[in-house]
């Protein structure tokens, strides 16, 4: 898509400041810092520290900011970017944009919108918005809301074999044109901030509405859950049930309570969410259920690449989950030009990982990255202002990533490669 005068980030921009005339702001900040202090006093402690926070003394999260920092855009002069092409292809497709939404769990957190809000929001921009497996809304009534947009779905492979191939049938029935694997999440990390507040939301019943929603996973309810050890009730633990009824789809508040379902549904989704056993081997199984073109999201390391390609998958995901499993982890970005290089540079690469403006954007597309993903940004505009918030952030980011492309001396994406920056 060729942005013109009518829809470009000078237009935008322009938006921006005539409301300002008028004596109007964005609802949400413009400022990444800003905005995520203002989406705090719009969040619970709990959401902000289920969403904000990361594994250990969090240096992760610091790394995958501070990496950027080693790089710096050289702008070129005189080079008429008058009209900027800021769409690319991959997997065969055309997008607008070289930005996807990642998946973000459990949003009903931070509003009760949550997935639909956000993919209203991003079929408003054509934007790629890959559905969470731990959404809270079900797949199939997000894509309802987002026509013929582009969405993927984000598979957390559990220990059900049934359960996986369920899920990704479902997403082939609702138009979503690929499956991302998320394989760094396989056991929870040390996340300090939810551990001080000992508060895990799926024991609440939130963010499991794609297995709430599935056939199979309702027949697994039915079988006897082992494990678990008797403990006292209390006012605390009976208010979380009625959380977890409440959040539990269909029918009225007591039949739901009696018939024991909310309950079963976390015992069963507690004991087989993850499957730390998951090797390469197990891809195989994947393949055999979709046509669909299959990323492996997580991966760090140039070896786990060049493994992918042998094992058949199509394109890669750089993340170390927004500094939310290993602390101390190296920063995606830092890794990004040796894993392209052990890929090679046409082997579709995406990444993620503390980007928050346009050249951050344009960093990791000159290092061989031919998409970025977005996770808390678009978050902390949802918790500020629903649909409106998550569009808001969207478009300013889109904007930034588009004048400082034109700014930097390149017309299109094509045109922003190794010159475009220096490593300091």
């Amino acid at each position: 898509m060729v942005q013109t005068n009518s829809d470009s980030a000078a237009a935008w921009q322009k938006e921006i400041y005539l409301r300002g005339f008028a004596g109007k702001r964005l609802e949400v900040s413009i400022d990444p810092i800003q905005l995520e202090q203002q989406a705090q006093k719009s969040m619970s402690p709990e959401a902000f520290a289920y969403i904000a926070g990361g594994a250990g003394l969090e240096s992760t999260i610091h790394n995958n900011r501070s990496a950027f920092e080693k790089y710096k855009i050289i702008p070129r002069m005189l080079q008429d970017v008058s009209t900027r092409d800021t769409s690319i292809e991959f997997l065969g497709k055309r997008y607008a944009t070289p930005l996807f939404l990642s998946p973000v769990g459990v949003l009903e957190m931070v509003h009760p919108e949550a997935d639909i809000a956000v993919g209203k929001a991003a079929a408003s921009l054509q934007l790629p918005y890959i559905f969470s497996n731990q959404a809270s809304k079900p797949m199939e009534e997000v894509a309802a809301h987002m026509g013929e947009s582009p969405r993927w779905f984000q598979l957390y492979w559990s220990k059900s074999r049934e359960l996986v191939a369920s899920f990704v049938e479902r997403a082939e029935r609702c138009g979503c044109g690929a499956i991302v694997v998320t394989l760094d999440t396989t056991m929870l990390g040390w996340r300090t901030r939810d551990l001080d507040m000992a508060y895990l939301p799926f024991l609440e019943g939130k963010g499991i509405a794609q297995y709430t929603s599935d056939p199979v996973f309702q027949k697994l309810m039915d079988e006897p859950v082992s494990g678990g050890e008797k403990r006292n009730i209390t006012l605390h633990s009976l208010a979380g049930l009625i959380q977890m009824t409440r959040n539990y789809p269909g029918g009225h508040f007591f039949s739901k309570l009696m018939s024991g379902r909310p309950r079963r549904a976390v015992q069963k989704f507690i004991n087989i969410y993850s499957n730390p056993a998951l090797t390469w081997n197990d891809l195989s199984f994947l393949r055999q259920h979709t046509k669909l073109p299959i990323l492996l999201k997580g991966i760090m390391h140039p070896d786990d690449a060049r493994l992918a390609i042998t094992y058949g998958v199509d394109g890669i995901i750089i993340s170390n989950h927004g500094g939310r499993q290993v602390d101390g982890s190296v920063s995606t970005l830092e890794m990004l030009p040796a894993i392209v290089r052990a890929v090679g540079p046409d082997f579709p690469v995406l990444m993620d990982g503390g980007v928050r403006g346009g050249a951050d954007v344009i960093k990791a597309l000159a290092l061989g990255a031919k998409a970025v993903c977005i996770g808390r940004p678009y978050v902390y505009g949802l918790a500020i202002a629903g649909q409106t918030g998550v569009y808001q952030v969207v478009r300013n980011l889109l904007a930034d990533i588009e004048l400082t492309m034109g700014l930097a001396g390149c017309r299109s994406i094509t045109e922003i490669n190794a010159e475009t920056i220096n490593a300091t």
